[in-house]
């Protein structure tokens, strides 16, 4: 069952008229805030790119200091909160340790 109301809105990162995600995807307020504020589109690039992330930089996702990085990396790509986005560096792959 949706949380959110189906009707289309203006998504707060891409500014396009879209179907709003619809649900938290965290249980957390930032996860209420994207489902409320974010269009499933943007959800579904947000998805890849975590993919990206975590395989390029070998995240450990059981590992908690790592989630605060995706964390802190979807506020940037959703809101712009933060310094970057973090960069996919071919020569850096596999290098960040926990």
């Amino acid at each position: 069952m949706a949380l959110f109301s189906s009707d289309k809105f203006k998504c707060a990162r891409c500014g396009q008229k879209n179907e709003p995600l619809g649900y938290a995807p965290l249980p957390t307020e930032l996860g209420q805030k994207i489902g409320a504020e974010i269009c499933q589109d943007c959800w579904k690039e947000w998805l890849q790119k975590q993919k990206q992330l975590i395989n390029h930089f070998g995240i450990d996702i059981s590992n908690p200091d790592s989630h605060q990085f995706l964390f802190d990396q979807m506020k940037i790509f959703f809101y712009d909160e933060g310094v970057e986005l973090a960069q996919i560096d071919s020569t850096k792959e596999g290098s960040v340790n926990w």
